[in-house]
Parts: structure tokens; C-alpha cells; sequence
């Protein structure tokens, strides 16, 4: 039998260890210090913790399967809001509205990827402004039993979520000429760098990289580079270094160890995302959280939908079920978060099942199986 994880007690931080990566209310004096009392937004209803899920485009469907199945055996006090979001429901403003609707209610989320055909790189903007989700963070990480060029990555990349070459402001001002507008602001950018800095304390990394293109932009990444290198001063006991994108491009490929906090805007974040999702063995491993002040949303890291296998079961479901787990950890359930990264190391590191794209032929339901027994190994 496995063992049931019941609702923690809230507890309190010294509010020096605590910050906005949190997504927690600030509170009172305790014993001469200020202390932060956790109280996520998805405990107000009752007992058990409300999430929404959005199973998405593509495989998103099988692999939020495997997340509710493993929730069910560890009779995780999670309830599941389902919410239709698709590439054929976002022309729908009612299923989007619905969407920023349930999650601004419950304040935790956890997505499936969404297909960027037609019009839908708009709605997946307005789904981020909406829920001012600014900060993306992505873990790449190696596993022992997935053989890569590297050993020993385990980096962060941290991405401003909300502006720069995502902005959408694009016009054809005569024919044949388009302009694109990359918007930076001092605000925006002074608020990834101080998350950046403030997880970089939290989860003991020792250094935070800025990744830029100033020497060619210099106004827009000459103003984000400043405000990364302002915010660095009130950090001194983190090492602060800044690189040019295309420089750290070649260095991930030559020796991505150096790496430890990365903080970048919008675009080179999804590109250097990509790029250690590849390093460590795919895109099926690397999971991501999106967080705003009052809200966390869950994802794989590499936002691919893999259309052409829907309906097939041979996904790799690893990256949406650690997802998952540090949604438990977010909303304070540690120990059954913990026993789920726990169990995804053992199936990859034994790697007796393997999905087709770490060189095995498992299906999505034989890795789910293979999670759940170290589950159940976890607790004999």
C-alpha cells in the first residue's frame, strides 16, 4: 500500500529565505523577526487543493493522464478542474476566458502544451499578460541513466515572460516591409532580475548569468543588462557575470557546467530552454513553472505538442509528471513531491523503460507503470 500524504500544516519562514518565487503573502512579527506565512491561494476552499488543468494539444492529453493516474494511487489531496483549452477551442473566447478564469481563482495551475497554429500566438501572449506569469523557470538537469555528451548539467534558465520580441506588435508599414517591435522596460526588467537573484538565495546557487545582446542592441538589452547588474550589487554573495547570447550558445555546447542561474528576456529564454532541454536527453525530461505575484502555472520546459503522435501512447510523460511534483512542493505537499522526483530518477537511472525518444519502445502507460512501482518500492 502506499502511503496517503495528508495536508500539511501552514507554516512560517524567516522572510529573508523567502520571496516572490513563492507567490505567498507576507505577514507578521514572530520572535524580533518578520515572518511570511504560506498560505497558498488553492487551501482557502477546503481540504483538498483545487488545481487547473489544461491537458492540451497533441500528446498533452495522454500525459496529463499519467499525472492524474499517479495522483489517484498517492491519494494526493489534489482536485483536478479540467479545462478544454485547444487549438480548436481557443477561437472561443468564452474557453479561454474560462481558462484565465479558473486559474486566477485557484492561483495553480498545471498545462499541457498548446499548439501555436493560426491566431493562437496572440491568445498565448494574452494568456500570459492576463496572468502576469513573468517569470518562466526552466531546470535542466542530467540523469545518470540518460546518455548525453555531458555529465553533471544542472542549470536554470530563468525567462521574462511577459515582453520583449513576445510583445506581438507588428505592422506592415508599406508593402513587402514589416516591423517588429522588441519592448524592454526598467520595471519588467528590474523584476526578473530580483527573482532571479532571490531563487539563486532560496535554493543555494552560487552564481546568476545575464544573457544579452547589448553590444548590438544597445537600448533595449543595454537596459536589461543594467538593471540585472544594479540588482546584482544588493546580492553580494552571489557571483554575477554577464555573456552575450550567441556566446553562450556555443558555451552550453562546449561546457554547459559553468552554468548555474541563467536570467535572460523573452526570446533567448526560449532558445537557451531548448537548447539544455537537448543537452540533457529532450524535451521529454526538462520540466518548467511559470510564476506571477499570486499564481504558478506547471509545464513541460520545451513547449513541443508532438501532433503527428497524438493518440499513439509512446510520449515521453517524464517532464509533465515532474511538473507536477514541484506544483506539490509549490502548494506545500514536500514529501509527496519529493517521492515523485524521487521515483522519475530511479525508472531513468535503472533505464529498464524507456520511451522511443531515449531509445526505448515503452509506451506513456508502461513509464507511467514504472513511476508508480518505485512509488510503491518507496513505501514497502
Amino acid at each position: 500500500m502506499l502511503r496517503t500524504f495528508v495536508r500539511p500544516a501552514l507554516s512560517t519562514l524567516n522572510c529573508k529565505a523567502a520571496s516572490s518565487t513563492t507567490g505567498f503573502k507576507s505577514g507578521t512579527k514572530y520572535g524580533g523577526k518578520t515572518t511570511v506565512t504560506l498560505i497558498p491561494a488553492a487551501f482557502r476552499g477546503g481540504r483538498k487543493v483545487t488545481v487547473t488543468l489544461i491537458p492540451g494539444d497533441g500528446v498533452g492529453p495522454e500525459i496529463a493522464e499519467s499525472v492524474t493516474t499517479l495522483f489517484k494511487e498517492m491519494s494526493v489531496p489534489v482536485e483536478f478542474e479540467v479545462v478544454d483549452l485547444t487549438k480548436y477551442t481557443l477561437r472561443d473566447d468564452g474557453a479561454f476566458n474560462n481558462a484565465i478564469t479558473s486559474l486566477k481563482r485557484n492561483g495553480v495551475g498545471l498545462k499541457g502544451v498548446l499548439n501555436r497554429a493560426g491566431d493562437f500566438r496572440t491568445h498565448n501572449v494574452e494568456f500570459r499578460g492576463n496572468l502576469d506569469t513573468y517569470a518562466n523557470v526552466v531546470r535542466c538537469m542530467s540523469y545518470e541513466g540518460i546518455k548525453t555528451h555531458h555529465t553533471g548539467i544542472d542549470l536554470i534558465a530563468i525567462r521574462e515572460n511577459t515582453e520583449g520580441e513576445y510583445s506581438c506588435l507588428e505592422h506592415e508599414s508599406v508593402p513587402g516591409v514589416v516591423e517588429s517591435l522588441k519592448i524592454i522596460t526598467r520595471e519588467k526588467s528590474m523584476r526578473i532580475a530580483k527573482f532571479a537573484f532571490d531563487y539563486a538565495l532560496e535554493h543555494n546557487r552560487k552564481k546568476v548569468t545575464c544573457i544579452h545582446k547589448a553590444n548590438i542592441m544597445k537600448l533595449s538589452d543595454g537596459l536589461f543588462k543594467r538593471c540585472c547588474a544594479e540588482t546584482a550589487e544588493l546580492y553580494p554573495s552571489i557571483e554575477y557575470e554577464e555573456q552575450i547570447v550567441d556566446n553562450t550558445c556555443q558555451q552550453l555546447v562546449i561546457n554547459p557546467t559553468q552554468f548555474d542561474v541563467m536570467v535572460m528576456p523573452n526570446l533567448y529564454g526560449n532558445l537557451v530552454s531548448n537548447l539544455g532541454a537537448g543537452l540533457v536527453g529532450g524535451a521529454g525530461l526538462v520540466p518548467s513553472k511559470s510564476y506571477g505575484d499570486d499564481i504558478a502555472v506547471f509545464e513541460p520546459g520545451a513547449r513541443h505538442t508532438w501532433m503527428e503522435m497524438k493518440g499513439m501512447y509512446v510520449a515521453n510523460p517524464v517532464a509533465m509528471v515532474l511538473s507536477s511534483a514541484f506544483m506539490l512542493k509549490h502548494i506545500m505537499l514536500h514529501e509527496a513531491g519529493d517521492n515523485l522526483i524521487t521515483a522519475v530518477k530511479k525508472v531513468l537511472n535503472k533505464r529498464t523503460c524507456q520511451t522511443r525518444d531515449l531509445g526505448g519502445k515503452a509506451t506513456t502507460r508502461e513509464m507511467t507503470r514504472a513511476i508508480l512501482a518505485e512509488l510503491h518500492d518507496l513505501h514497502a
